[in-house]
């Protein structure tokens, strides 16, 4: 009897197909994570993770693309992907509110100052665009962080999610608004209980 088709040969192919064929040395490891809202695809080397999206991400190709140019990406996996697969695992099941992990951001000076400032926006809580720009000390460049907002790529740990729009609604994100509605709603009912009760219990526990 047949077992039916095997999820990670069809990841490894999916992964194929999007890196294309090898181009010499690889300095970048790209391997699938399961997650309850689809398939990510993480890109780490020894040291950092590089890429964090979901497959059905428009502009994953361009981004592998680009990561590719810098060093080469192969599939496999680090230390990190599997320190990264874990923390993200833990996140859904609400266990963990936030990350602990070595992170290589790819962009201008201006975009990292946004990526490091999403960070700091706590779980269950969103804020406006214009709230964004203004805690970045820049407050008339609202379009200017929405595209740095965008352009984050390495998702759910940088948290571009926890931005909304100027009436309250959900806008542009890369893995689908409805992937939005369901991170946010997450982190409101499981993710804030952990910083509520979570870490007052397990603050005498060694990790």
């Amino acid at each position: 009897m047949s077992a039916g088709p095997d999820p990670q040969a069809d990841a490894g192919a999916m992964l194929a197909a999007l890196l294309g064929p090898p181009r010499g040395v690889a300095e970048l490891a790209a391997a699938w994570i399961d997650t309850p809202l689809g398939g990510m695809i993480a890109v780490a080397d020894r040291e950092r993770l590089h890429l964090l999206e979901f497959q059905e991400r428009e502009a994953l190709p361009a981004e592998l693309r680009r990561l590719a140019a810098k060093g080469g990406i192969a599939s496999g996996r680090t230390a990190v992907t599997d320190r990264t697969e874990a923390q993200v695992a833990g996140y859904f099941a609400g266990e963990r509110s936030a990350f602990d992990l070595p992170l290589a951001l790819h962009g201008t000076d201006f975009q990292r100052q946004v990526w490091q400032e999403l960070q700091r926006i706590p779980p269950g809580t969103t804020i406006r665009y214009a709230e964004l720009a203004r805690r970045i000390g820049r407050p008339s460049a609202i379009r200017a962080v929405a595209r740095a907002n965008g352009a984050n790529q390495i998702a759910v740990v940088i948290p571009c999610h926890r931005v909304i729009g100027a009436d309250g609604g959900l806008t542009g994100y890369g893995g689908g608004l409805w992937r939005k509605q369901a991170l946010i709603r997450h982190e409101a009912v499981r993710v804030a209980a952990v910083d509520c009760g979570g870490r007052a219990e397990n603050r005498g526990k060694k990790a």
